[in-house]
């Protein structure tokens, strides 16, 4: 079987077009395309933006092997010339995007790519499956996260995980969006996210007794174990004796850190006992992990229960952001340069007003109150546009011509930053812990009220006055 080059993993109409545009002459025409959204997945506040590191790793291995042009020829629609210029074909533009962890808004830009048509178009397929998927899961696991009010979260959900990468990427994104670990061993061993694990109930079955599973476990690794308790009777049997062998295995040893996992039952009312039961038999340092289809709804309710859990256990529900398993990231032309290299906007125009464009090459300023240091508005502007925050600044709702905010003591920061210059990296790409940090500081920045489960505080993401003038005009043009 041939080998898998990501090149190929593309929509086949981008192939079409690029073959038109390389026989029309538009494929040495630089333009310029938006990644955004319109939608925060479970009617959330806001997204965390992941995925930029598999774009970087794509992008710089971005070629085409003679197999794939003679699969492509077998096809009998694309020019020869067009197909030898793949042969050569390498990607040369431009990329700007926010870094990874960052909270991110319905239709903000999370990157723009600058490039030929051809480059621009090929590579659409793998920048969205990337920045959507790993975004999605990203989201997610903050909010279960925020939900845990506190206690870890670990990521449980490989073996429900859409396919391969959708674990080991998702074990990824989870840890951005606020996870404490995984328990998929190849996230860690690739990306250094923490994986670790304790046993299934097969262990248990695999002995005699319940008691013996426990002492062989705990006599293999007394370091901090953690004992799963409900296989058969979890309050007269599995504390009972996970108890017993704590006192009989690790206290001898000197060590007090432990736990137990409930993984069936009623958690609240379980852990309680199950904490009382622990602190009577001086086992206080011994803490309840918790898992079991959790989300961020179930984990809310035992933290208002007062369940008595330290660790949350998330597996299906976050790997797949079961209740919203899709981001709808979108990739849409927003400007065309001219023979002259002037930068032409484009809009994509439509009767559903969700889906008007902001056209043109934009930069995208985040405003922050500067006696909070919390963040209140972002701002797309014009790429030639800057800001002066010692100066007051108005800026345009685009979807209420009347309203109008205006800023005076505030900071400004630009979140697009560059990945890609006439296609060599510039980024220095952070580690997956300072990623991590980054996304925990950034969400601190956003007013409680916008971080809510329900009806979130809309965030504002306004336009400058040039930028809102510029899209009137083109909407005036095309009749809305």
């Amino acid at each position: 079987m041939k080998k898998e080059n990501l090149a190929m993993l593309c929509d086949f109409y981008e192939f079409t077009m690029a073959n038109g545009y390389f026989k029309n002459g538009y494929y040495q025409k630089n333009v310029y395309f938006d990644v955004f959204f319109r939608k925060v997945p479970d009617n959330g506040g806001f997204a965390i933006a992941a995925g930029l590191e598999q774009v970087i790793d794509y992008i710089r291995e971005l070629h085409f092997e003679e197999e794939d042009i003679a699969y492509l020829r077998g096809k009998g629609i694309f020019d020869e010339g067009f197909l030898a210029y793949l042969r050569d074909f390498r990607f040369s533009g431009d990329i700007f995007a926010v870094p990874e962890g960052t909270p991110v808004f319905p239709y903000e830009p999370m990157m723009t790519i600058k490039a030929p048509a051809i480059e621009a178009q090929l590579i659409e397929t793998f920048v969205l499956l990337s920045l959507n998927h790993q975004t999605l899961i990203a989201t997610k696991a903050n909010r279960i996260v925020r939900a845990a009010q506190g206690r870890a979260v670990l990521e449980f959900g490989s073996r429900r995980a859409q396919g391969a990468d959708g674990a080991v990427l998702g074990a990824r994104a989870a840890y951005i969006g606020g996870c404490a670990g995984t328990a998929c061993t190849l996230s860690d061993e690739l990306f250094g996210v923490p994986a670790g694990g304790t046993m299934a109930h097969a262990w248990i079955q695999m002995f005699d007794s319940e008691y013996d599973a426990f002492k062989a476990y705990c006599e293999l690794y007394p370091d901090n174990p953690t004992l799963l308790v409900d296989t058969y009777n979890t309050l007269k049997s599995g504390v009972p004796n996970a108890i017993k062998v704590f006192r009989e295995v690790l206290l001898p040893m000197g060590k007090t850190k432990c736990a137990i996992r409930l993984d069936s039952g009623d958690i609240s009312y379980l852990s309680k006992k199950a904490r009382k039961m622990l602190d009577e038999a001086g086992l206080t340092d011994c803490t309840i992990t918790a898992s079991n289809a959790l989300d961020e709804n179930l984990i809310r309710d035992l933290m208002m229960q007062g369940a008595e859990v330290d660790t949350f256990g998330v597996g299906e529900r976050l790997i797949t952001s079961a209740k919203s398993p899709v981001f709808g990231g979108v990739y849409k032309l927003v400007a065309v340069e001219n023979e002259s290299g002037e930068i032409v906007p484009k809009i994509k125009v439509s009767e559903n007003t969700a889906k008007i464009t902001n056209p043109h090459f934009k930069k995208v300023y985040r405003y922050y109150d500067r006696e909070s240091g919390k963040a209140i508005a972002d701002e797309l502007c014009v790429w030639d546009e800057t800001v002066d925050d010692t100066k007051p600044r108005t800026i345009f709702d685009p979807n209420a011509t009347w309203k109008t905010k205006t800023l005076t003591d505030y900071t400004a920061r630009e979140l697009l930053v560059p990945v890609f210059r006439d296609g060599v990296c510039v980024y220095e790409q952070p580690s997956i812990e300072e990623i991590a940090a980054y996304c925990r500081e950034q969400v601190d920045l956003l007013w409680d009220e916008v971080k809510r489960f329900e009806n979130p505080h809309n965030y504002y993401v306004d336009l400058s006055k040039k930028l809102y003038e510029i899209k009137n005009i083109l909407l005036n043009v095309y009749g809305m």
